[in-house]
């Protein structure tokens, strides 16, 4: 036995970790994204739920003892039962059928998944987030800008609650099926392949660790003459094992994960996230066929099949505890192991060297037979590969806006009249929409443009004469601009994160990341949140983005008649005038956006407010004239853009 199992030996800290060296750019966006792979809390519960009610009486009984064996000195954090149908809008116990939720999304390993299920406060308030979603997603039914809605509230309760919910993922695909290398490739084939020394790390392959770990603690248990409170670690720490490999054995039914992780961030989430929604058709490796969708998308007849698979994973861990299983005729490891594995799926790219015996195939063949069959490796019959929001791009933004003035810019100019504009611009910039969800906005970009300003609707004078001139003396004439726009999240104050990077970059990466990540999402004071409606997208933006315009740097400074002196004798010169507009977006609206595999396309209406500031007068006719006190000039304005992307 303890050939079969070396590993238990050592501690799973010994495992090819990857390089921390990386730019602080590559961590940041693929930890973000990273962060929407696997079911959902409450998916991941009702498939271990259905599984459990499921089990026969004899096994169920077996189950209730290993519970109230692993319950003893945990009383007041662990549910009576397994699997707890009352409803509890705020939890103050864990059932078993919760483990497997918490396991992979909210620990690194099966032993953090305990310490955090009985030792932190924060997993009841992610349990207490599960269950709101849950009622939100049944209330919700199939209205995609309501269940977006749903998503958005919860990662954003989630990113407060729970400590590393922003940076635990990692880089690796462990939530994800290995492709298939042929289509000749059978379940026997497909086992070694997931094993294989060197083998990216993959969903299959995490859940036959645990499971066989979770064998080999229940063969112990089986077997051995030991004290209750031996037993009671013991029994602790095969459930654990076992909840943690049921992740993954889950994660394996989600459509999202059967169509391969191929290609770059980008890629990786808009494929994952496509088949998520509009589901895939597939067949398990015993020839039923079935369509099968994912990640909070997730129907009744997608938790029956997963769940089918749990419980006969369930199954022989319960007949190995009755000393029936596949391992009954062997002797147990001399070493006992009372602790849950700590093989962490955070930190590590491939699967453990030299650590699964060579019948693993067969001991695992029937529970993995009933899991889809994953599709191809890249080539010929691969996939459709689709793309989400994410990476460097370029792209043309043309924009027409209409404003209100409050004055000009003499002293005495205090009408109020109107005036619009027409401006084109390009754009560099970082896409990171929806990196957790379609409501979040960790979009980064830097505009340079040009705008062309009409003439103001009111004249420079109110006299009546003066009228009958029209723009020649309006208050504003028509006037070119370089215009100059950014947009950075932030996430208490405007621009913290370009004052936090240069620090934390280098002395905590991984809190950088979390408030990249909070700030991408509505900021900690989540105001800025993205609200999803049957007609657009809604957004509060003061301070996330900003535009300035410079006036007079086109042709040497613009021209205007300006009143000056008393307003009963007022008088005017002609002067060069230079000022800089500051544009401060309010609210936007997004009617529509379009992606397709590498170009996006949205209209966005912005209701915004403005200063024009005055700078210098360059030259005054006549000459010898005093220089005239300026005023700021206020607008108040709509802006709508046409924005195009094309990403790298």
């Amino acid at each position: 036995m303890s050939d079969a199992f070396p590993h238990s030996r050592g501690q799973s800290s010994q495992v090819d970790r990857p390089d921390r060296s990386r730019p602080l750019f590559s961590v940041t966006l693929i930890a973000t994204v990273m962060l929407s792979i696997g079911w959902i809390y409450p998916e991941h519960r009702e498939i271990t739920v259905r599984a459990i009610q499921q089990l026969d009486q004899e096994r169920r009984r077996t189950l209730d003892t290993m519970w109230m064996l692993a319950c003893l000195g945990h009383e007041s954090r662990l549910s009576t039962m397994p699997a707890d149908d009352t409803e509890q809008v705020n939890p103050g116990t864990i059932d078993y059928a919760s483990w497997p939720a918490i396991a992979g999304d909210h620990s690194r390993s099966a032993a953090n998944m305990v310490d955090n299920i009985l030792e932190t406060e924060w997993i009841l308030r992610v349990a207490a987030i599960a269950a709101k979603l849950d009622a939100s997603l049944s209330k919700a039914g199939l209205e995609r800008h309501a269940r977006t809605n749903a998503l958005r509230d919860s990662d954003l309760r989630l990113l407060h609650a729970d400590p590393e919910y922003a940076t635990r993922a990692g880089t690796n695909n462990v939530h994800f099926l290995l492709p298939r290398s042929t289509t000749e490739t059978g379940p026997q084939d497909y086992i070694k392949a997931c094993l294989a020394d060197g083998c990216e790390l993959n969903a299959l392959g995490t859940y036959a660790w645990y499971h066989l770990r979770a064998l080999q603690k229940a063969h112990r248990l089986s077997r051995s003459d030991l004290a209750d409170s031996t037993r009671s670690k013991l029994a602790l720490a095969t459930l654990a094992d076992e909840a943690f490999a049921l992740h993954f054995l889950q994660d394996a039914f989600a459509s999202g994960h059967i169509a391969g992780t191929r290609g770059d961030a980008s890629l990786r989430k808009g494929t994952h996230d496509y088949y998520n929604e509009y589901g895939l058709e597939a067949r398990t490796w015993e020839g039923k066929s079935m369509i099968l969708k994912g990640d909070a998308w997730m129907r009744l007849e997608d938790a029956a099949r997963a769940a089918q698979a749990v419980q006969a994973s369930l199954e022989q861990l319960l007949d190995e505890i009755q000393g029936e299983g596949i391992l009954a005729h062997s002797e147990p490891d001399n070493l006992l192991i009372l602790a849950a594995d700590t093989l962490d799926v955070c930190a590590m790219n491939e699967m453990p060297p030299g650590q699964f015996p060579s019948n693993a195939g067969s001991l695992l063949e029937e529970t993995i037979r009933m899991t889809p069959v994953p599709g191809l490796a890249e080539g010929e019959g691969e996939l459709p590969r689709f793309r989400s929001e994410v990476g460097p791009f370029i792209g043309v933004v043309p924009a027409v806006r209409a404003a209100v003035l409050f004055g000009g810019f003499g002293e005495n100019q205090h009408e109020v009249g109107g005036i619009g504009a027409l401006e084109l611009a390009v754009r560099l910039g970082l896409g990171l929409e929806g990196v957790m969800n379609e409501s979040g906005d960790g979009l980064v970009f830097l505009d340079l443009g040009f705008r062309l300003d009409g003439a103001s609707s009111f004249p420079v004078a109110s006299e009546e004469g003066i009228s009958q001139f029209g723009s020649i003396l309006a208050a504003i004439p028509s006037r070119p601009a370089i215009t100059l726009r950014t947009r950075i999240p932030f996430w208490i104050v405007p621009f913290d994160l370009l004052l936090a990077a240069p620090i934390l970059g280098l002395t905590s990466p991984e809190s950088f990341t979390r408030m990249a990540t909070v700030a991408g999402n509505g900021g900690f004071i989540p105001w800025q949140a993205g609200l999803e409606t049957s007609f657009g997208r809604f957004q509060f933006v003061l301070g996330r983005e900003v535009g300035v315009h410079l006036y007079g740097y086109v042709n040497g400074g613009d021209r205007f008649v300006i009143p000056y002196g008393d307003p009963q004798h007022e008088d005017a010169i002609l002067g060069s005038l230079r000022s800089v507009a500051l544009e401060f977006p309010l609210v936007e609206y997004m009617p529509f956006r379009r992606f397709s595999m590498d170009q996006s396309s949205s209209v966005v209406v912005q209701l915004y407010g403005s200063v024009d500031i005055p700078i210098d007068v360059i030259d005054i006719y006549p000459a010898g004239m005093p220089t005239p006190s300026l005023r700021n000039v206020w607008q108040v304005g709509m802006r709508a853009a046409f924005r195009w992307r094309d990403y790298f």
